[in-house]
């Protein structure tokens, strides 16, 4: 029996776009999203109602990331409930991330913030990733 639900809150709706710069005019200038983080192939905008993001993306998307306490461990639980992989846990920036499929087919990616968050320069560029607080 599951005591605890294995999805935390969304992290970000992805969307991938051709046109980095192009993006980012059009979602933060035309449409008023704020610039929170950027870097060669993605840009994070925010969401004023939630600390989740708009994420534009060169190379990925579109897709929903969903926050786990584990990557490694939710996989695993997904998997044992009937799940299905599609890529298995892998490094990200800000932790660990996998890519798994219901059974009524949906692709879910799950990922974790164990190593942090983005940390960025006043402009917004990601200049690495700010250590978990330990509280």
């Amino acid at each position: 029996m599951v005591t605890q639900p294995l999805f935390r809150k969304i992290d970000n709706h992805m969307l991938r776009v051709a046109d980095l710069e192009a993006a980012i005019a059009f979602y933060r200038d035309k449409l008023g999203h704020s610039l929170i983080w950027r870097d060669a192939d993605a840009a994070g905008l925010a969401l004023p109602e939630t600390d989740a993001e708009l994420v534009l993306h060169r190379l990925i998307g579109p897709e929903t990331d969903i926050v786990v306490d584990d990557a490694d461990q939710a996989y695993q639980a997904f998997l044992d409930a009937g799940g299905v992989s599609v890529e298995p846990p892998f490094d990200i920036a800000i932790g660990r991330c996998a890519r798994v499929r219901d059974p009524f087919g949906n692709v879910i990616v799950m990922l974790d913030q164990s190593k942090g968050k983005l940390a960025t320069d006043s402009q917004g560029r990601v200049t690495g990733v700010r250590p978990r607080s330990s509280h």
